[in-house]
Order: C-alpha cells, then sequence, then structure tokens
C-alpha cells in the first residue's frame, strides 16, 4: 500500500486556530513555513520559503491550539495532500496541507515543559473532552514519578555528562 508521509520542520506563521464541527469534533488550523539554508561556493544560500496548511483533529487539536504559538518552531509528522481552488479573483490556487498524524515543539533552540492531559474514554467532542474517565483495565497503570530525575544517577559518571554546559533557550 502506497503511502503519502512528509516529516517537516519549521515555524508557525499563524496561531493555532481551533474550531468545531457541527458534530462537536475539534479541529485545529495552522501554518508552517520551512526555510532551507546550503552552502554553495563558500557562500550561504537561502532557498525559497515553502509554505503548509496543517490540520489536526479530536483531543489532539485541543492540545496543539492550547500549546503552540505563531512563531514557534514544531515538527509535523503526518499525510500530504494537495488542495485546488479559485480564490475571490478568480484564479485557481494549489495549496500543501498536511492532514498530521503528529506535532511537536522542536527543541533546537528552546525549551518545553511537559504537562500531561487526563486521558479520556474514547473520541473527543469539545471542551467536554478534559473531564477524566474511568481507567481502563485493560491499560496498566502510568508509572508514578518523583521529584527525583530516575536517570541522573546514570550521567553523573559519564564523562560528558560533567562538561555538559546548559544553555537557556532563545
Amino acid at each position: 500500500m502506497a503511502d503519502n508521509d512528509i516529516s517537516i520542520t519549521g515555524n508557525l506563521t499563524r496561531a493555532p486556530e481551533l474550531r468545531f464541527t457541527t458534530g462537536g469534533t475539534a479541529t485545529c488550523s495552522f501554518g508552517v513555513a520551512v526555510n532551507r539554508r546550503y552552502m554553495q561556493n563558500s557562500e550561504w544560500v537561502d532557498a525559497p520559503t515553502q509554505f503548509f496548511n496543517c490540520t489536526v483533529w479530536g483531543a489532539y487539536g485541543e492540545n496543539v491550539a492550547a500549546s503552540l504559538n505563531k512563531g514557534d518552531r514544531v515538527v509535523v509528522k503526518g499525510r500530504l495532500e494537495f488542495r485546488k481552488y479559485e480564490n475571490k479573483d478568480k484564479i485557481e490556487v494549489t495549496t500543501h496541507d498536511i492532514q498530521c498524524d503528529e506535532v511537536a515543539v522542536s527543541l533546537k533552540f528552546a525549551t518545553a515543559t511537559v504537562e500531561r492531559t487526563p486521558r479520556t474514554g474514547g473520541q473527543t467532542s469539545g471542551p467536554a473532552a478534559a473531564r477524566p474517565s474511568a481507567p481502563n483495565p485493560g491499560r496498566p497503570a502510568d508509572p508514578v514519578s518523583s521529584d527525583e530525575e530516575p536517570f541522573v544517577s546514570l550521567y553523573l559518571g559519564h564523562q560528558s555528562y560533567r562538561h555538559l554546559h546548559m544553555e537557556p533557550g532563545f
């Protein structure tokens, strides 16, 4: 079976917009600009910027809308779709759309804090998705963590860890 998978890394061109279908399913849309630089004859060359419209559905879309802002650097994985339409000036326009399977913050130039959302019992509809449901009997419980980082002791003795210098995000 042929897939049309794409992965991009770029910056949000607009704040994520959260809407709900008439059936109550959340849909989040945002734009991503992808810039590429390369070296040619000992000089940096900027390739043309590519723009993608991205869509995320359900509770995942709600999480994206609550977490990201215009300008944030993200990594997006999904299915590439091309859409043609006629704009108000009667000119045919082709857009590059991505139906997102995964959206993540790029930590190359920033830091992030992860906050887990409560699990729900199934398909979500609107803001009610934040209500926790009964635990899933077929799934083991999430591990309980403490304030102590569990893997620090593994790295304290590692040679490269002792020379690690952390810079704040940009």
